[in-house]
């Protein structure tokens, strides 16, 4: 920037003022990158230099800044009894300022009155300084008549600058690069930059993300040498054909200083570095460099994900390198085309996420191995899209997905949910920010600006994104005219619209939030003037994402074009408790109020990164090969757009009662976009006998290794269960067996096992094999479960309070005791449960001398407007050692009605496994569709509970917490140090749903009717 424009003098009031968003910042640009030689392969720019690491800090009241004689700016200023403080990084994750999380609410709601543009009084500001010494090459550049700059890529939420005393700049939108020219402000050896860093300004109304509220310098800081001629902005179309399969790249170039530079050449570099093209061009301050028609160029798309190498190189007159610019590229086209999106021109659907960056430790200051974690969770389970809820990413993020191969929605740093919306959805379009309020355009306008000539050159970006949940008005037609003004081919997708029609000209893209599956349908169905997705959907908190399977069935609609689960990561922070220990915790707990408290733990993984259950129903919904197997065939529908099933392998497996039998691999080759039925000849015969019944599975593997997994991986499978010829075989009675009717009880002996049923205690008060006691007290009739996030906010707890005590204090109101022959007794007993209705429950026990105990749990149903049952069948305390449990159903993980996209098969897990560390403890570890489980000790001694013959398979979970210590905690480290199991046998339990957290209930068909019979008939076995 010229001197002559620059502004020399810091002005306090920039930061209540709405108009002033950036202070002589340099223009948004590409983020190429520049080298002043030729580079090799991915190597480190050597024109930049990192500021990051070790800063020193003080946190200060904002009132006690005074601009025009700041002390901290000076270069000779003793910074000595500063903080130190790690860079990128935020000063709460250091201590220095207090966590604070809301959702809609503005933070300062009701210590102040939020009116627009006004910012709190109560304001901190953090000073931060850094001492460096250029490194050679920059000041080798400067001294030969380049420029330095000074990049900080990512703060919150406004900071001043200054270098050796002198005023750089201001700049707000922290999640896009704040640059600003430095080069004569510095000097030979150290230099000093400060800055002031504001916990609020009038760009905090811009910034009202459902996040935690973290501030500092939180990505990188970095000084940029630019050459005397230097590309400053690289704007690259390269487009694919995909009717001619040809290929075209143009390129458009701002060069400053051109008229110093002889040429400028370009190269475009396969894979394996080889030029596919070049040329050379005089150079011109807008220079235009077009390939023309290209053959034999590989496509990019998320499924391969082939990039090339442009570079290009700036010769001066001499003959020298001037410069040369870097820039992966892939080549592919997305349009709307007929109302549908395309990519290469095929119909696309997004299996998406919303993400936000976050790390329990670090907040939004994540490293590259967090993205790359991210990334491979993605590849591994199927999900290709993401959306960058609710900022732009780090720079490396968009390499990363050009890399691996994810579609991003990029979106916007720009959400004011809580300036026209009140409590219960109450909405105030007078109060809207940034509505079609003038003096909101120029801060709106300039952060999609900023974003778009960032990222525009990435292939993973398909679709530009106005921001997330700030109403609409004329202040988003300006955003979208600049947006399509810069890039005429990609799509604008805004979801602000559905709040007031008139707007719907700025998205291109009918874009809902939560909207339920019906209601996408009866869109789909209506003639849709434009493509749909959901750019929020199955809202992920806690135990959730049940009946997902209603929105993956819309696929069959060619305008429904997927969706974007909500989201992709608990947002939970550690902290260090009284005791020493360390835990995570949610809003509210670091004493910040306002809160929303648990509403931030709403992802498919957990804050660790570590995969929810819920990822497993993700994983199988969202695979773009669909597996149908029948006993003569299966049947594969090749969903990919471009890839053939040929290079995976499928392992076909068959399993005799769960456990594996025989297995074989072959190859399908589907071709992309087809469905095929192929002939197996299964070897049932071989099996039939041997089994109840016979699992037939195909499974979609890795043919080899890639960069996000080995070969092998499993990517998705289909089964169908046959049935099986064996018979059931009666157990022999052993010769010692006893029964005894005694007075108060009933034993049965033998076998080195022995069965008490008390007349008084309403049931089964022992069961013992070689002196091991399974019964510390008798199993309890449950009618309740611990409520999940999502039954929470739909009221379920509400609705359903009767159920909550109604097995708890059921009473025994009879019993009655039949001996049926010399080896075997049954018991009988009525329960009235806890209810007005008292519904008479019967729960009887069958024991004979083998040491068998058939358990019958019987509700009749009772008539009337009742609501429905969350959960039906026992719950059983045994001793803690009895933890490790190997089952035959649905799994590995928890399933439940509307979530069990799982694999039958045997399954070995433990209680601690099975237990879901949500944030907000609640149901969690259940198995839908189990036909037998042991529940044992170290040793291999335990319980087996099996289906008894002709009934149903059973729901069942192992816990080391009862259903009401769930309950009962806010936490998960308030849950007591296990002394016991809790064995949950259930006939039902209700689905956990997933269209939302806060209004929606489960689906009447996964719901358990209190007016229909439920029955739970399963054997006991002590092994």
């Amino acid at each position: 920037m010229a001197n002559e424009t620059r502004i020399e003098h810091a002005s306090e009031t920039w930061l209540a003022d709405s108009t002033v968003f950036e202070v002589n910042r340099i223009p948004a640009h590409s983020d190429h990158k520049c080298y002043a030689h030729d580079p090799q392969t991915n190597e480190w720019s050597d024109l930049r230099q990192s500021l990051d690491g070790e800063w020193r800090v003080e946190v200060v009241q904002a009132s006690d800044i005074e601009f025009n004689e700041e002390p901290f700016v000076r270069e000779n200023f003793d910074d000595s009894a500063f903080e130190r403080i790690q860079v990128p990084g935020h000063l709460q994750m250091a201590g220095l300022m207090n966590n604070k999380y809301v959702n809609i609410q503005y933070p300062w709601d009701g210590h102040e009155n939020p009116t627009e543009p006004n910012i709190p009084e109560n304001n901190h500001v953090a000073l931060y300084r850094k001492t460096f010494t250029m490194a050679n090459r920059l000041a080798d550049t400067k001294n030969a008549g380049g420029t330095v700059s000074i990049v900080f890529h990512g703060m919150a939420t406004a900071i001043y600058v200054w270098v050796n005393g002198m005023f750089v700049g201001y700049g707000e939108d922290g999640f896009t690069p704040n640059e600003f020219d430095i080069t004569e402000m510095l000097h030979d050896g150290e230099n000093v930059v400060a800055v002031a860093c504001y916990e609020y300004s009038s760009a905090s109304w811009l910034e009202d993300q459902d996040f935690w509220r973290l501030h500092g310098l939180f990505r990188s800081v970095e000084l940029a040498a630019q050459p005397h001629v230097h590309i400053e902005n690289m704007q690259i179309e390269s487009d694919w054909d995909p009717e001619s399969g040809s290929a075209s790249l143009d390129a458009a170039l701002t060069v400053r200083n051109a008229a110093d530079a002889a040429t400028i050449s370009a190269t475009l570099k396969n894979s394996d570095g080889n030029v596919v093209w070049e040329t050379a061009n005089c150079a011109d301050p807008d220079t235009s460099i077009s390939t023309g028609s290209l053959n034999g160029i590989h496509p990019w798309s998320a499924e391969d994900p082939v990039l090339y190498e442009f570079e290009v190189t700036v010769i001066d007159h001499a003959g020298n390198i001037a410069e040369v610019a870097v820039q992966k590229v892939g080549f592919r086209r997305f349009r709307i085309e007929d109302g549908i999106m395309t990519i290469n021109g095929k119909r696309i659907v997004f299996k998406g996420a919303d993400r936000h960056e976050f790390d329990p430790k670090r907040g939004r200051a994540i490293t590259e191995q967090d993205m790359i974690d991210d990334v491979v969770f993605c590849k591994r389970h199927n999900l290709n899209a993401i959306r960058t809820s609710h900022y732009p990413n780090q720079e490396r993020w968009y390499e990363l997905c050009d890399e691996y191969g994810i579609y991003l929605i990029d979106e916007t740093n720009l959400e004011t949910h809580g300036s026209w919306c009140l409590p219960g959805d109450v909405l105030t379009e007078e109060t809207a920010v940034p509505g079609s309020k003038a003096h909101w355009e120029g801060a709106c306008v300039d952060r999609v600006n900023s974003m778009v000539r960032r990222d525009y050159n990435h292939p993973s970006v398909l679709i530009w994104s106005l921001g997330n949940e700030s109403y609409t008005g004329d202040v988003f037609r300006a955003m979208y005219k600049r947006v399509h003004d810069i890039d005429p081919n990609r799509p604008v997708h805004y979801e602000g619209v559905t709040h007031n029609r008139d707007y719907n000209d700025v998205t291109d893209i009918e874009t809902r939030m939560y909207a339920h599956a019906d209601a996408i349908e009866e869109y789909l169905k209506n003639d849709p003037q434009k493509p749909y997705i959901s750019c929020e959907y199955m809202h992920a908190m806690g135990n959730s994402c049940g009946n997902m399977d209603e929105y993956t069935a819309l696929e069959r609609y060619p305008k429904y074009q997927g969706g974007f689960i909500w989201d992709f990561i608990d947002q939970a922070i550690y902290a260090t408790q009284p005791d020493g220990t360390t835990s995570l915790r949610y809003g509210g707990d670091f004493g910040d109020r306002p809160s929303d408290y648990e509403f931030s733990g709403n992802g498919l993984v957990f804050a660790d990164r570590k995969p929810t259950p819920k990822a497993q129903e993700v994983k199988q919904l969202y695979s773009n090969v669909h597996i149908d197997v029948a006993e003569d065939s299966v049947t594969i529908k090749n969903d990919n757009l471009f890839t053939s099933t040929g290079e995976y392998t499928f392992v076909l497996r068959v399993l005799a009662d769960g456990e594996p039998v025989w297995q074989s691999e072959r190859r399908f080759d589907v071709p992309a976009g087809s469905t095929e039925k192929l002939d197996v000849d299964w070897p049932l015969d071989l099996y039939r006998d041997g089994a109840s019944e016979l699992v037939l599975e195909v499974s979609q593997r890795l043919a080899k290794a890639t960069n996000w997994a080995v070969a092998g991986y499993e990517l998705a499978f289909g089964q169908t269960v046959v049935a099986g010829s064996k018979k059931a075989s009666a157990p022999v009675k052993p010769v010692d067996g006893i029964v005894t009717v005694g007075r108060w009880n009933v034993g049965v002996q033998g076998s080195g096992r022995e069965v008490l049923l008390s007349r008084t205690q309403g049931g089964l008060v022992s069961y013992t094999f070689n002196n091991r006691e399974f019964v510390l007290r008798r199993p309890a009739v449950t009618t309740f479960r611990a409520l999940t996030d999502n039954d929470r906010g739909a009221g379920h707890g509400f609705e359903r309070a009767q159920w909550l005590g109604a097995g708890r204090y059921a009473r025994c109101i009879g019993n009655e005791i039949e001996q049926i022959d010399e080896n075997t007794v049954k018991a009988s007993y009525t329960y009235e449960l806890a209810t007005p209705q008292r519904t008479k429950v019967t729960v009887s026990y069958t024991a004979d001398t083998t040491g068998r105990v058939n358990l019958h749990v019987e509700y009749p149903g009772e008539p009337g407007d009742l609501p429905t049952i969350p959960a039906f069948g026992i719950e059983w305390t045994l001793p803690v050692q009895y933890s490790d449990l190997r089952f035959f159903g649905a799994g590995p993980e928890e399933t439940y009605q509307d979530r069990k996209h799982a694999k039958l098969g045997v399954w070995s897990t433990d209680a601690f496994k099975d237990h879901a560390p949500y944030l907000m403890p609640q149901e969690t570890g259940n198995h839908e569709d189990v036909r037998w489980a042991e529940i044992t000790d170290e040793k291999g001694h335990g319980l087996r509970i099996s289906r008894a013959e002709g009934a149903e398979p059973f729901a069942m979970s192992l816990q080391p917490y009862s259903s009401f210590m769930l309950e009962e905690a806010q936490h998960q480290d308030e849950l007591p140090a296990p002394k016991h199991m809790f064995l949950r046998v259930l006939a039902e339990q209700m689905g956990v749903g997933g269209d939302d957290s806060w209004m929606s209930p489960v689906h009447p068909q996964y719901h358990i009717p209190a007016d229909q019979p439920i029955s739970l008939d399963v054997d006991l076995d002590l092994i």
